[in-house]
């Protein structure tokens, strides 16, 4: 049976040099490894995570790796070890990983360089799903080909936008109660881009339980995860309505991020959770939102 998108174990594997080079060449700022995290985890666990580079030349970026929990492997200047050594230990640690761990089933490529087109195919040969990551203008198009899926780093910032609108939009509301609605917009914005159409509390949280760890509900003033969709849903954040099989509830609906996609998206959407719940032997009376009345 095939694993399913969010139950995806991930190793990440970061070409910093790769990057930072196509930076300087396109003078945009700095490689900000908080926004590749925050969209990877989107994807699964992030059970190793690796980079390479030598960190004497690249010391601003020492701290943010080191507060993301990244392993730092030191390759020493070219001149002393030749063009492609991070290159290589990248592959060997790879390769590695990929026959000692099987429980790893998808490999993150954080570079543009086509010389890990070969890697990307051996990991595919042996049954893993491997992600590449980089910028558009120093990305080789035989290495983005090649991959399963591939992301561009502006999209990232893109995204990063998107979620700053939401946070302005909630400014008015309490602090706690804009942090919640704010992650649970963008946990149900996450699991949009992984291509899921009807959208389940269930699914909705284990998402927002990967980008926040210490997410609780009840640190945010709710008894349950049920009752904080219903607020959101109260305050127009999502729309809900009840699965009638299990009676869980579905988001059908999700703020800004959504609103400007058109009316032909919203209606394949809403299909969607009609096909889901079209066998069910009933539809109990909904309130706005979809919500059946306590």
């Amino acid at each position: 049976m095939t694993k399913p998108e969010h139950d995806r174990n991930l190793a990440v594997f970061v070409d910093l040099e790769n990057l930072a080079m196509g930076f300087q060449n396109q003078k945009k700022a700095r490689f900000e490894i908080h926004k590749v995290l925050e969209r990877l985890v989107e994807k699964g666990k992030l059970i190793v995570k690796k980079a390479y580079a030598d960190w004497n030349r690249y010391q601003a970026y020492t701290a943010p790796f080191h507060e993301a929990a990244i392993e730092l492997i030191e390759i020493p200047r070219r001149s002393q070890t030749g063009k492609n050594s991070a290159d290589i230990r990248l592959v060997v640690d790879a390769m590695d990983l990929a026959w000692s761990k099987p429980h790893v089933d998808t490999f993150v490529i954080v570079s543009g360089d086509s010389d890990f087109s070969p890697l990307v195919s051996k990991l595919k040969e042996n049954g893993k799903h491997v992600i590449g990551l980089g910028m558009k203008g120093s990305t080789s198009e035989l290495l983005r080909d090649n991959c399963d899926e591939f992301i561009y780093y502006e999209d990232l910032e893109r995204q990063e936008q998107d979620e700053q609108l939401v946070t302005e939009l909630f400014a008015d509301l309490p602090e706690r109660k804009r942090e919640a609605f704010i992650l649970l917009i963008e946990a149900c914005a996450a699991l949009r881009r992984e291509n899921h159409e009807v959208l389940y509390a269930s699914m909705i949280k284990d998402t927002m339980k990967r980008k926040k760890p210490s997410f609780d509900e009840s640190y945010y003033g709710y008894r349950s995860f049920t009752h904080l969709l219903e607020d959101a849903d109260d305050n127009s954040v999502v729309d809900i309505e009840r699965n009638p099989r299990s009676g869980t509830y579905m988001v059908t609906r999700f703020g800004p991020l959504e609103e400007g996609q058109g009316k032909s998206t919203r209606l394949t959407r809403t299909r969607a959770v009609a096909d889901a719940t079209a066998d069910a032997a009933s539809i109990s009376p909904h309130r706005r939102g979809g919500r059946s009345p306590r």
